[in-house]
């Protein structure tokens, strides 16, 4: 029988770093022979505005996801490719220790309507690393260990969320080159731990092949180390912001999660995991 097929991170026109509609991308994943699409696109409290804040219209390009327009949209695409791709509703939350607050009262709102909720750290204090914010000033050891030391505070106090999105995403901003996991290794290892108790997941993100990286995302040990520790919920998703990626490398993913000793991956369904066989 055919392995089932699912890509857990897929961005639309409903975040603000996407131009591309659902339809296309759902299309894309027909396309491609995908079983299952799940969109979660953006929420950046502090750093972005919900749809009814009045500070959007200083900032219109940092915007959040329209809500009330968002999972309408989900269910027309869903209607729409009904028999041929089962489409899921999610939502990748930014989340800082300072915003934690924020989240707990919309994912109280719209729960009833998720089926999955990626948990990200994109910045810490409001300052982003895509733009180098967040390591100006700081050693390389401060901003990485800072990174990981923000998202453990993060989901020591938070837990409306499914997985870890892109674990260790500060080596996509690393511009003083590789630095070793051994450093941070103590911290990586509480981070997983404090998941797998909670019963959450982590990620393999393929993104990794479209930045570049030398490792997967997460890397190889911390994959390693999630099995050891005895972690068992992974998705994976290409993080596509246009048709181009979507789907892109789940393949060669699920076959380093194979040779990593993983058997199965998960889709959700109201945030709930569904184990399937690599």
């Amino acid at each position: 029988m055919r392995a089932m097929k699912a890509d857990y991170h897929v961005h639309s026109s409903y975040s603000d770093d996407s131009s591309t509609s659902m339809e296309r991308q759902a299309k894309q994943a027909v396309r491609l022979g995908l079983d299952e699409l799940c969109f979660t696109d953006h929420v950046d409290y502090g750093v972005k505005y919900d749809h009814d804040d009045p500070m959007l219209q200083a900032y219109p390009y940092d915007s959040n996801v329209n809500y009330p327009e968002y999972f309408p949209a989900i269910d027309d695409v869903r209607s729409k490719f009904s028999g041929k791709l089962t489409v899921k509703a999610g939502l990748e939350f930014g989340v800082q220790s300072i915003t934690i607050k924020q989240y707990e009262e919309l994912y109280a709102k719209y729960r009833s309507k998720l089926d999955f909720v990626l948990l990200s750290v994109h910045q810490v204090d409001n300052l982003a690393f895509w733009n180098q914010h967040y390591q100006s000033g700081k050693t390389q050891t401060e901003y990485n260990r800072g990174y990981y030391e923000e998202l453990l505070r993060v989901i020591q106090n938070y837990h409306d969320y499914s997985v870890l999105a892109h674990l260790d995403l500060i080596v996509r901003y690393n511009l003083k080159g590789a630095y070793p996991f051994r450093n941070v290794r103590d911290v990586v290892a509480e981070i997983l731990r404090t998941a797998i108790n909670d019963g959450k997941g982590i990620e393999l993100n393929t993104s990794s092949w479209r930045y570049g990286l030398t490792d997967t995302q997460p890397c190889r040990e911390i994959l390693k180390l999630y099995r050891e520790l005895g972690g068992e919920i992974l998705t994976l998703g290409s993080d596509a912001h246009s048709p181009d990626y979507v789907g892109a490398h789940i393949d060669e993913g699920r076959e380093i999660l194979r040779g990593l000793g993983f058997t199965r991956f998960c889709t959700f369904e109201k945030m709930r995991p569904v184990f399937h066989t690599l």
